[in-house]
């Protein structure tokens, strides 16, 4: 019952992942904001830059979440379930990271 219950709680991070969809956006719905400016008696736009996500702080996130499930896994099923939960759980931390890039 206990393995059963183990196997549940490390396949729902990973069902979880592939229910999520990147979705596409139509390229008239990702204008960036701009701004008319007159300088000198020039016309011009100056478009807004969206923040970036570093790649280190991705990094971060991933391996948290990968240290996270290794850490589960290895309680629940020893040096084999914390090979899956590590795996598990990077997959997670790249779709979170994919998904909250943009924020």
């Amino acid at each position: 019952m206990k393995s059963r219950i183990v196997r549940s709680m490390l396949a729902l991070p990973l069902l979880g992942a592939l229910g999520l969809s990147a979705g596409t956006v139509p390229a008239s719905m990702n204008l960036l904001p701009r701004t008319a400016i007159v300088k000198n008696g020039n016309f011009y736009y100056d478009t807004v830059r969206k923040r970036r996500r570093s790649k280190k702080k991705s990094a971060a996130i991933v391996g948290g979440s990968a240290l996270g499930g290794a850490v589960i896994g290895k309680v629940a099923g020893g040096k084999k379930g914390a090979v899956i939960g590590g795996l598990a759980g990077a997959g997670t931390g790249v779709v979170y990271d994919q998904k909250t890039k943009q924020k």
